[in-house]
């Protein structure tokens, strides 16, 4: 499920509002480990584009 998430999450990376959607649909469809697995994925690939949103969602994750 990781893989498709991420096939997802490049997909759509082009627009800012879908990309912030598909990751916080992602975080219903993964496992603990799985979600820190895509949390360093992410911070890997996007932090440059989407650093401010990635930082939200990630932030609300955890609470």
């Amino acid at each position: 499920m990781l893989e498709y998430v991420k096939t997802i999450l490049l997909k759509v990376s082009f627009d800012k509002m879908l990309f912030e959607k598909e990751l916080r649909k992602a975080f219903k469809l993964l496992v603990a480990d799985e979600l820190l697995q895509l949390k360093q994925w992410c911070y890997n690939q996007f932090s440059g584009k989407y650093l401010l949103v990635l930082n939200s969602a990630f932030a609300k994750l955890q609470a």
